[in-house]
């Protein structure tokens, strides 16, 4: 599949339904996927290390995924914190319908799959876990994140996998430049060939200072 395909709002390759089984939160699930969509076929290696490495979600409030694809992330979110919403951004219409439909066949009813424009703009979100879609381009992937890491609460925490070969320690410099005082960056650990990027927004002058364009 070229990867042109899951970058695109109505991808162009026939879709193929299927079903696939994945172990998520702790269980094997049978999902939909189809052509058209990143990994189709099984849960791509860089989210299996996130989701290893992620802390348990806060227990409420907004949760985000950000290029949710057929849905693993969120659909671990909501799995984890029945209480919270998770909202499941994608620019791909077939992405959208894959996550809707797998989230109501796991009973998720707080999953909201929407395009980024549907988002509404007054969302704060108490966590974001991704694996953001770094060939898109880097400065498409860095209006990506200029988007949605802001929208971090303060005292909330973003979690990216980003492959070493593929720019994770430039990203990982760029967001802490980009970002300023207000939050943190530092890899909270490399696994298979990834890295996992912990982004922190702060909640007091103190610990900003403490920890100002942190970088390791």
């Amino acid at each position: 599949m070229s990867t042109e395909h899951y970058f695109s709002a109505t991808p162009q390759v026939p879709a193929n339904w299927r079903e696939i089984t994945v172990s998520l939160a702790g269980s094997e699930r049978t999902l939909t996927t189809a052509s058209g969509l990143f990994s189709p076929d099984a849960l791509d290696r860089a989210t299996a290390v996130l989701l290893d490495h992620v802390p348990p979600p806060p227990q409420q409030g907004n949760l985000l995924d950000i290029g949710c694809g057929w849905g693993p992330i969120a659909l671990t979110l909501a799995l984890r914190e029945a209480d919270a919403d998770v909202w499941a951004v994608d620019v791909n219409e077939r992405a959208l319908q894959a996550t809707a439909t797998n989230a109501d066949r796991l009973g998720l009813s707080r999953v909201h799959p929407a395009h980024p424009d549907d988002v509404p703009a007054e969302l704060c979100f108490d966590a974001i876990w991704a694996n953001p879609p770094i060939r898109i381009g880097k400065a498409a992937l860095h209006e990506l994140l200029e988007r949605w890491l802001p929208r971090l609460r303060p005292g909330a925490s973003a979690w990216l996998v980003v492959g070493k070969q593929l720019g994770a320690d430039s990203l990982q410099k760029w967001m802490a430049e980009r970002l300023g005082t207000h939050f943190s960056v530092e890899r909270a650990a490399t696994a298979k060939g990834f890295r996992v990027i912990h982004v922190r927004h702060h909640t007091n002058p103190a610990e900003e200072l403490s920890n100002s364009h942190n970088y390791r």
